[in-house]
């Protein structure tokens, strides 16, 4: 039998009617989804290993354990991989990740050139980068993205704290050591501005490959500079062993200052405070700080796979994690939408016991207080792991570079 129009649109509609249920359903689901994993991106063996590495894991299973998620039924894995100071490794890794193993958020990415790199895949396959690591400004300057967040630290606070306070108190002709890929040369760009911006002079620099063990004609092209500050645009084992040698060819008793533009507690641990004494540098977050995060840090040395405090770091690990979590949370589920879901990091407070309180901005960056540092003197220290004496605060507004200079395209000015 022929049917009739009416009986036709009925049927559309109780067929359009079973489609729409099915829709609901679905999103019911993706609200229900309490499946969750972090990637754990950074150098397990390398010059960077000690400052992150599988520290970095733990702090970030901390987080885990924290949120309390666990046990409200979430099923939380964390997995980890070693890029190998490598962009290509890292991009490989991360893909594989996210296409295979269907990895959510990517965390950590010390290494500037891998953490641009990363940034771009999870901006691709609308997943989340979680960057403490990596230093560079430009993760939240012209490179940034609506997937990715810079937590701890860029080379504009590094820049901001050690060089204006060095060239500030007489500093005032520098000379740089570089390392020669992404965060070094944004480390040097950033520190020669605000330098020559507080009347110093920037008199020449030299670039040295990633992970040198001998910085012998660097230090000598540096010392015949007759600069009043060497700064070390570096990190991890390139810094303490910079420092070391500039010790040996009696640079600091000739009258330069070292200006360590990136030191981590763990550095100060390897050098020892004979070799260490007297460095001046910014970090965002100290073990000894106050009473929260002493109690977290004496928390973490005992998971910690060496026995060892936090550096900035891990610290900044554990916290974005934890504020990741939270917006999970607040989503009633995991969406597996990056964007969607770094939006929601955006929106709701950022509240954790190493940071305190502080927006995430739209460029996708943490705001919070950096601190500048001197490492004591060995005689200073009274107990395990107090190396630090604080010499200043530096405010949340002054330690990130204002929105109405970002090139971050997604700022609205």
């Amino acid at each position: 039998m022929r049917m009739t129009l009416p009986r036709r649109a009925a049927a559309l509609i109780a067929f359009a009617g079973v489609g729409f249920a099915g829709f609901g359903l679905a999103t019911s689901a993706c609200a229900d989804d309490k499946n969750v994993k972090i990637g754990v991106l950074n150098d397990m063996s390398s010059l960077y290993a000690d400052i992150g590495g599988p520290n970095s894991v733990a702090a970030i299973k901390m987080a885990v354990e924290d949120s309390g998620l666990p046990a409200k039924g979430w099923n939380i894995d964390v997995l980890s991989g070693d890029h190998q100071n490598k962009p290509d490794v890292g991009v490989n890794i991360t893909r594989s990740w996210i296409d295979n193993d269907k990895v959510d958020a990517i965390a950590d990415t010390p290494n500037s050139g891998v953490a641009l790199a990363v940034s771009n895949v999870v901006r691709e396959k609308n997943a989340i980068l979680l960057n403490s690591g990596a230093a560079t400004a430009d993760l939240t300057g012209k490179a940034c993205s609506p997937n990715t967040i810079s937590y701890t630290y860029d080379t504009y606070m590094l820049a901001n704290g050690t060089g204006k306070a060095l060239t500030k108190a007489g500093g005032d002709s520098w000379f740089f050591l570089t390392a020669d890929y992404a965060f070094g040369q944004a480390l040097e760009r950033d520190t020669s501005a605000v330098v020559t911006a507080n009347g110093g002079k920037v008199l020449g620099g030299v670039r040295h490959p990633l992970n040198t063990s001998d910085f012998s004609s660097f230090l000598l092209q540096a010392q015949s500079s007759k600069a009043k500050v060497i700064g070390l645009a570096n990190a991890g084992g390139d810094t303490t062993n910079a420092i070391k040698q500039a010790s040996e060819f009696g640079i600091v008793s000739g009258g330069q200052k070292i200006a360590a533009l990136l030191l981590f507690i763990n550095d100060v641990h390897a050098l020892g405070l004979k070799t260490a004494q007297g460095l001046t540098f910014t970090e965002s977050f100290y073990w000894d700080l106050n009473d929260k995060t002493r109690e977290w840090s004496k928390r973490f040395q005992k998971v910690s796979p060496k026995g060892t405090m936090p550096s900035m770091t891990v610290a900044g690990n554990y916290a974005a994690v934890l504020h990741y979590l939270k917006a999970l949370e607040a989503l009633g589920g995991n969406p597996h939408d990056g964007a969607k879901v770094v939006t929601k990091m955006k929106e709701i407070p950022t509240d954790d016991p190493l940071f305190g309180k502080g927006p995430l901005r739209a460029d996708g960056r943490r705001i919070i207080p950096a601190y500048l540092f001197e490492v004591k003197k060995p005689e200073e220290s009274k107990y395990p792991w107090d190396y630090y004496k604080l010499v200043a605060t530096i405010s949340p507004e002054d330690a990130a570079k204002p929105l109405e200079a970002s090139e971050c395209p997604l700022v609205k000015k």
